[in-house]
């Protein structure tokens, strides 16, 4: 069942429940190949700083206009895009990244996420987003096609979680109206 959640720019200030929320997606096992959080100062610099998203939870929906300081909300989930390359011809290409906490799953939040992502993309001139997709991670694979993005390829074995290589889906979605 999908729900309405704020979805609103991600503040510095809550990068702790952020943090979290990427914790618990690294615990699974088949959202990164990362293995520890990173902290501010490199999560900051990997990714884009007009497009990253967090989705909340209020405590009170009569303050759903007015969500600063988020005094009453929890933070549900994130999606914040990373640049693919410094050359400028790929200055509208952008990696997306969504996070949902554990106790948030299967709500909704994800597909909320990743439906504003799409138009914050677009609306900074992204005309192209890709995902990298563990083979095993069916709920994002799943997600991922629902906001219209299409498999373009399987990265075989291309890393190491552990002693486990691992395949990587690469799914991505071309804009209709950026880049025409």
């Amino acid at each position: 069942m999908s729900m309405n959640y704020p979805i609103v720019p991600m503040p510095p200030d809550l990068w702790p429940a952020v943090r979290e929320i990427h914790r618990e997606g690294i615990a699974t096992g088949n959202a990164t190949f990362e293995t520890e959080v990173p902290d501010w100062e490199k999560w900051d610099g990997s990714h884009r700083k007009d497009c990253r998203l967090i989705a909340l939870e209020l405590r009170d929906e009569t303050v759903a206009e007015v969500l600063v300081p988020f005094e009453g909300a929890k933070v549900l989930g994130w999606a914040a895009l990373s640049p693919v390359s410094s050359r400028r011809v790929y200055s509208g290409v952008s990696e997306v990244s969504v996070y949902v906490a554990t106790s948030a799953r299967w709500r909704g939040v994800g597909k909320a996420l990743l439906q504003a992502l799409v138009k914050e993309s677009e609306a900074n001139g992204i005309w192209t987003l890709q995902a990298g997709i563990f083979a095993e991670n069916a709920a994002s694979i799943s997600l991922h096609r629902s906001c219209g993005f299409r498999e373009v390829g399987v990265r075989r074995r291309i890393g190491k979680l552990g002693d486990a290589w691992r395949d990587v889906i690469l799914m991505e979605r071309r804009s209709a109206t950026v880049g025409k």
